[in-house]
């Protein structure tokens, strides 16, 4: 699978020739500011919660690509009433197949509102399961006992997690979020784009070499094989 990363917890992944886009946030980061709008792809745009730092682009992408933005059900209803004219709801512990293969929306521990301050519903993640490999990423989320779950079910090539701390998980609960999805490949994302969730990346990545993982840490426009 190719990974795109975009910056913040905004990454693209090509599954079965579709490119599903994840969080897009690109351009009110600084840190992407290289980042031609234009020229991002997508597919399907997924949204784990309401933040202005997960979806401040959606609706101009949505529009520009007449992708299909996949999330919560009032995040999905409140993009609708923006102008994103193809969009599918879910909620907690559902699952839906699309023509990339089977999405299941999964419990995250955050919170969720949407930039103009109105109620964004349940935070949550993303299991993707295809022909060409499973993934999961955890949106914003805390540790929790429940990613053992996603372990248990699925096998996962890779895992997508929040590392930034603060907000987020940091990288110690992320090597132990790591064990439970029995996953040794790792994504980060949410890091370094503001100063509370600066990452020291060598102490970071010697964390998850310890534990006998591995954490990839993408340069903003550059892309992952895995």
């Amino acid at each position: 699978m190719k990974i795109t990363y975009y910056g913040h917890a905004c990454f693209a992944v090509e599954v079965a020739q579709q490119v599903l886009l994840f969080d897009p946030f690109i351009t009110p980061n600084p840190l992407a500011r290289h980042i031609d709008l234009k020229s991002v792809r997508a597919d399907y745009i997924l949204i784990s919660h309401g933040h202005g730092d997960h979806l401040a682009d959606a609706v101009s992408l949505a529009q520009r690509t007449g992708a299909q933005v996949v999330s919560n059900f009032e995040i999905v209803t409140w993009l609708s009433k923006q102008g994103v004219a193809r969009a599918h709801p879910m909620n907690h512990g559902g699952a839906a197949t699309f023509d990339f293969g089977r999405l299941k929306y999964v419990h995250a521990i955050h919170s969720s509102s949407l930039p103009d301050g109105t109620y964004g519903g349940n935070p949550g993640g993303f299991v993707v399961e295809s022909a060409a490999g499973n993934f999961y990423y955890s949106g914003d989320t805390a540790l929790t006992l429940d990613m053992g779950l996603i372990g248990e079910a699925t096998r996962l090539r890779f895992a997508a997690l929040c590392i930034g701390d603060n907000f987020t998980m940091g990288p110690e609960d992320a090597v132990r979020a790591a064990g439970y999805l029995k996953c040794d490949d790792i994504f980060g994302v949410h890091y370094d784009t503001f100063p509370p969730i600066r990452l020291d990346h060598a102490a970071a990545q010697g964390r998850f070499k310890d534990a006998g993982k591995r954490l990839h840490l993408v340069a903003i426009g550059g892309t992952l094989e895995l």
